[in-house]
């Protein structure tokens, strides 16, 4: 039952904000390089659980959410590629930096799909590809 004002009506919920972001990797050890290097995320220890075989890294990215990199033998080869996610959107601060992302990432290798652009909805995006082929946008 959800709480109430003195005056009865009842109380509005606090906002919620995005904690974290998992997602499915066949490689966990590559993508967890992919985002320290390529992003200059800190990575948390390794998290092993013997009974299952699942393990996972969350990675931080400055003070916005977390990326949880998940991974369980036999899982991930069974995903197909990109399985339902669309994309994790990384904020660089400006367009420089965006467009600085984009020629480091090309040079150790990484697919980029979509230059630096201002789209039509007015964003200033690019959009590279992880080892695994999840869509990464960098924005402003």
């Amino acid at each position: 039952m959800p709480e109430r004002r003195p005056d009865g009506s009842p109380e509005a919920a606090p906002p919620a904000r995005i904690e974290h972001v998992a997602i499915w990797v066949r490689d966990l050890e590559s993508m967890r390089a992919f985002y320290t290097d390529g992003f200059g995320a800190s990575s948390g220890p390794r998290y092993e659980n013997p009974a299952t075989g699942f393990t996972s890294y969350f990675v931080s990215l400055g003070d916005g959410p977390r990326v949880e990199l998940m991974h369980k033998p036999g899982l991930a080869s069974r995903l197909p590629a990109n399985s339902g996610f669309a994309h994790i959107a990384l904020a660089l601060g400006s367009r420089a930096a965006v467009a600085t992302a984009v020629a480091t990432l090309r040079r150790r290798g990484t697919v980029v799909e979509s230059e630096p652009r201002v789209t039509g909805d007015g964003y200033y995006e690019a959009v590279v590809l992880d080892p695994e082929g999840n869509r990464i946008e960098l924005t402003v």
